[in-house]
């Protein structure tokens, strides 16, 4: 297994893997256009898992930095799954929720929720499909 590394540093994002990756392997961005990423990449707070210089992993919170936050786009390369990335994702963007002091934090899943809940995330509706993470 690789070493792998968690950044918030917006300059180190393949833009081009991102896109790829979402319109191609997620179920809720496939065929986004290229040009709608990066203006929502734009507008969030964007996180990437790293293998070297080689993006694994990405997530966005979209955000107003103090008091809600989305977490969308999560993805990790589906060669790479099943080696933790996912864990080191969410981590990473579970600390940067703490550090900023959001009160509310959440996210859609149809099949993810145990990675989720481990760091805090909790069914918001009867579906379950809603988790929210809530702070003091």
């Amino acid at each position: 297994m690789s070493e792998y590394e968690f950044s918030d540093d917006a300059s180190r994002l393949d833009a081009e893997w991102i896109h790829r990756t979402l319109a191609t392997h997620s179920y809720w961005a496939r065929g986004r256009p290229r040009e709608l990423q990066d203006a929502a990449n734009a507008g969030s707070r964007c996180f990437g898992v790293y293998d070297g210089e080689r993006q694994v992993a990405f997530a966005r919170l979209v955000t107003d930095g103090a008091t809600f936050g989305w977490l969308a786009d999560v993805i990790v390369d589906p060669d790479r799954r099943g080696e933790g990335i996912g864990k080191l994702l969410v981590a990473g963007v579970a600390a940067e929720v703490d550090r900023l002091g959001l009160r509310r934090t959440l996210l859609k899943t149809d099949d993810a929720h145990t990675l989720y809940e481990r760091h805090g995330w909790e069914p918001a509706t009867p579906a379950g499909d809603w988790l929210v993470r809530e702070r003091p």
